[in-house]
């Protein structure tokens, strides 16, 4: 089956990695194991197309570019990957319509308070229309299907769990001691946290959690931080680092994402705050590496992180009990050890790309009769 794809917000390749990123890779990457051919159908970027007139023009373009696509693919259906009120569907409504064909949208997600400021207005509005238009909207986080229902039938919504590749991330032994022996840690205990040092939540996430390991480090409890990543912000971080866990931390610069699994097995417990987390596709990472979790109980995370089997959650703006959650697994490794076992198991049986986004395969040959 033939389907034409589009990503609104930025295309599957752009070389800054995101959790967006992650999840369409995998979105496209469980599509083609079942059998589908994606065939891009534009690389227009909308975001803020409501607020940057001078981006319209180019989407007319664009629009009729991607219909020629999509004809000379001969697809079957149109499948949008993460529209909303930033950037907005405005090709595969038309598109899908022109040829007849089934259009979908995997990751829309609705918010009525867009429509209240004149900067997001029209974003806002179009967004609803591209939500309208679908056959079937698709999402992996359950916020966003409670807040689709405000505006679309029950039979027009559909709900995935994320999924990730969980052999992309199995525990390496070999990796683990060789890591270890190039930080030259021993024994001791490792945490491991991974982020884009961008200017914005996951800066603040990161700060958080030196702070929080700063207190810890002056009760004299030994352990060691390994952070992966880069960004704009590495200075101030790495600062602050230096300041909270002199001695004791390591900065790895931004990491492939296929030697994440490396990183994370010669780790001993993952720790991110995860301060308004969408949803958070490194701690299915991290876990799948057989790592336990400290987070907030925050946005999306608890859908990805069972409290008290696969990791400990927090409540946000609890600082002492983040703490005292990161020094409870510090302290404790056959508690680890069987949070991490919990974690490996339950993302190779509820987070799983093949079987979750395999499942979206299905949908759209129904939708285009052919399932």
């Amino acid at each position: 089956m033939n389907v034409a794809f589009y990503a609104p917000f930025k295309p599957l390749d752009h070389p800054d990695p995101s959790g967006d990123r992650t999840i369409g890779r995998e979105l496209a990457a469980a599509l083609a194991e079942k059998g589908l051919a994606l065939t891009v159908a534009s690389r227009f970027r909308s975001r803020w197309l409501s607020a940057r007139p001078r981006l319209w023009p180019q989407a007319f373009l664009a629009r009729r570019k991607a219909l020629e696509a999509a004809s000379r693919a001969k697809a079957q259906a149109f499948l949008t990957y993460h529209a909303y009120y930033k950037s907005p569907d405005v090709i595969g409504p038309y598109v899908a319509r022109e040829l007849g064909i089934p259009y979908v949208i995997f990751q829309g997600v609705f918010s009525t308070k867009q429509r209240r400021s004149l900067k997001t207005r029209l974003g806002y509005e179009l967004n609803r229309r591209s939500l309208l238009a679908a056959d079937l909207v698709i999402s992996n986080r359950r916020l966003d299907v409670e807040n689709l229902r405000r505006l679309l039938p029950e039979a027009k919504i559909a709900y995935v769990r994320p999924g990730i590749d969980p052999e992309a991330f199995a525990f390496d032994a070999a990796a683990r001691r060789q890591l270890r022996q190039d930080w030259g840690v021993g024994a001791r205990p490792v945490i491991v946290t991974a982020a884009m040092f961008r200017n914005d939540v996951k800066t603040r996430s990161l700060a958080y959690l030196f702070a929080r390991l700063g207190e810890l480090a002056r009760t004299w409890l030994d352990f060691y931080l390994v952070v992966a990543g880069d960004g704009e912000m590495r200075d101030m971080l790495t600062a602050l680092a230096a300041k909270e866990l002199p001695g004791r931390h390591r900065f790895l610069g931004r990491v492939p994402r296929e030697q994440l699994g490396a990183v994370f097995s010669a780790g001993d417990v993952f720790a991110f705050p995860g301060i308004r987390e969408s949803l958070g596709m490194v701690y299915l990472e991290a876990q799948a590496a057989g790592l336990p979790v400290v987070a907030l109980a925050d946005g999306g995370v608890p859908e990805v992180v069972q409290d008290g089997h696969t990791g400990l959650l927090t409540p946000p703006g609890d600082d002492a009990a983040y703490g005292e959650a990161v020094a409870a697994l510090l302290g404790d490794r056959e508690r680890r050890l069987g949070l991490g076992e919990a974690a490996r198991a339950s993302v190779r049986e509820h987070h799983d790309r093949s079987r979750n986004y395999g499942a979206v395969a299905g949908m759209l040959r129904r939708l285009a009769g052919q399932g």
